[in-house]
């Protein structure tokens, strides 16, 4: 038994040598989930920045923007609605991304800290689900361009739309086999496909600008966008919160999940560079490509095109098919591998460590991601702004609150790393493996949401600020049961030993 367990060096922590092989009889202890070494910890700034725009450059993206004109906003206020909203979950993600920097952990043995070695399976299998969720969507957006192509090479398949289900498919097998190569590959992916994303931006910006003739004239035709919607305008006001609630919703997986990522990261300077670089400002940016290639269809065809698989299917050349199915296939990829890969597998290893690896967990993504129906969830864009991400986001923000209260108020950014991999844990078992006070405090913080929405009991005001009033509550009531029966002070004596 070594005499310390963990050790610091330049504020990271990680396990001492020989620690581990302590470690390896415990149920709950498997290689894909141990502590990074510090050696290990290889992504500077830029590849946190890379990572965040391979996330955020995706259809989705593109077309976020044009579903709330579609629904009213002018262009600008839908960018400054997708710019804030990104602004606001980007303070929680860099706080909770501390802990996975400092200790090397991944999201769900961080969740054992608050909720206790068996109530981790809680909060992971909720970020699991919906990241399950967006890998169908993601997988039907590419099986779907995957289809536009084939179709503009071979126009017999217009006759077969059916055949949109054989590409998604097929796509979805190349997503799990991608995933096989696991979290590392990551890093290179993001790296080299960055600058190629932004790049192909700005190629659909001077396109749009180059039909219009001048930005003046393509900015001139928001107002068919608005008219395409086929939905009755609202007021800006109106429009906001909800859609503000539905920008920061858009993240909250990955504000949760972060320390999957930044486990990986040098320091905690280049997890918080890299995710201010990356993340508000590629949203905003592509949110703007996404409004300019709309506004440029409606230049160019008459009408808007909100999707940018169907716009290139609209140019009927099997040349710029091929070009576009490089880009939408690599924007896919790098979205879909980080985002919604990663999280879910390491939950699903979680649940049985010695039984469920990190690729059984990507298998096991795949399947639900297909029994989800994505080809539903994605029927309209409109749509899943407000309902599905508007609804999964509520049920997420009482856990980022509930996190850094417990880290930052409770334990003073202090683990013990060994103790989080023991069955029989001394400071993080609590009753029976579940922390109750963490339980509690999330259910009621989902609790006025969940009035509001099924009886509208605050007349939609919760339901419109969901996402931040479930942090707040969770942030406040959390300390409230914690300072009663359980102890957070033994870990912390142990961690100044573990320096000496």
């Amino acid at each position: 038994m070594p005499q310390f367990y963990q050790i610091e060096k330049d504020g990271l922590i990680e396990l001492a040598p020989g620690t581990v092989d302590t470690l390896k009889s415990n149920s709950i202890y498997s290689p894909d989930l141990k502590p990074v070494d510090i050696k290990e910890r290889t992504w500077n700034y830029y590849h946190i920045a890379a990572l965040w725009i391979g996330m955020s450059v995706q259809v989705p993206t593109y077309t976020l923007a044009s579903g709330l004109i579609a629904n009213g906003m002018n262009w600008w206020q839908a960018i400054v609605t997708i710019f804030l909203g990104n602004m606001i979950v980007l303070a929680p993600m860099i706080l909770i991304a501390f802990a996975g920097t400092k200790y090397g952990i991944p999201y769900p043995i961080f969740c054992r800290a608050s909720f206790g070695i068996k109530g981790a399976h809680l909060p992971s299998l909720l970020r699991a689900g919906v990241a399950c969720g967006w890998f169908g969507i993601q997988c039907w957006i590419g099986g779907e361009f995957l289809y536009c192509a084939l179709s503009g090479i071979f126009p017999v398949l217009v006759l077969y739309p059916s055949f949109k289900f054989i590409t998604f498919f097929i796509f979805w097998a190349i997503n799990l086999y991608i995933g096989y190569r696991g979290a590392e590959s990551i890093k290179w992916m993001e790296a080299m496909g960055a600058p190629i994303l932004i790049g192909i931006g700005f190629v659909v910006i001077f396109w749009a600008v180059y039909a219009a003739g001048s930005i003046a004239t393509l900015l001139g035709a928001t107002d068919r966008i608005a008219s395409a919607g086929g939905v009755s305008k609202a007021s800006f006001a109106a429009l906001f919160l909800p859609s503000l609630n539905g920008m920061i919703a858009f993240w909250a997986t990955i504000a949760l999940n972060i320390p999957d990522f930044t486990r990986y990261a040098k320091s905690q300077k280049d997890q918080i560079i890299g995710q201010i670089l990356g993340l508000p400002t590629t949203m905003a940016f592509y949110a703007l490509v996404g409004v300019c290639g709309t506004l440029g269809s409606i230049i160019v065809f008459n009408r808007a095109i909100w999707n940018p698989a169907e716009l290139i299917d609209a140019f009927q050349s099997p040349v710029l098919s091929v070009i576009g199915g490089f880009v939408i296939f690599l924007a896919t990829i790098t979205t879909n591998i980080a985002a919604n890969m990663v999280a879910p597998a390491n939950a699903f290893a979680n649940l049985m460590p010695k039984k469920i690896t990190y690729r059984s967990g990507v298998l096991i993504t795949g399947v639900i991601g297909v029994v989800i129906m994505p080809w539903k969830l994605y029927s309209d864009p409109s749509g899943y702004i407000f309902n599905w991400l508007g609804i999964y986001g509520s049920f997420l923000g009482p856990l980022a609150g509930l996190y850094i209260s417990d880290y930052y108020l409770l334990r003073k950014q202090k683990l013990n790393l060994y103790d989080l991999y023991l069955d029989k844990s001394q400071y993080y078992s609590y009753s029976g493996g579940f922390n109750q006070s963490a339980i509690i405090t999330y259910f009621i913080s989902i609790l006025p949401f969940c009035l509001d929405l099924f009886f509208n009991t605050f007349k939609g005001h919760v339901v419109n600020s969901s996402w931040i009033i479930g942090l707040l509550i969770s942030f406040m009531v959390y300390p409230l049961f914690s300072k009663k029966g359980v102890s957070y002070s033994g870990g912390f004596d142990t961690i100044t030993e573990f320096r000496k």
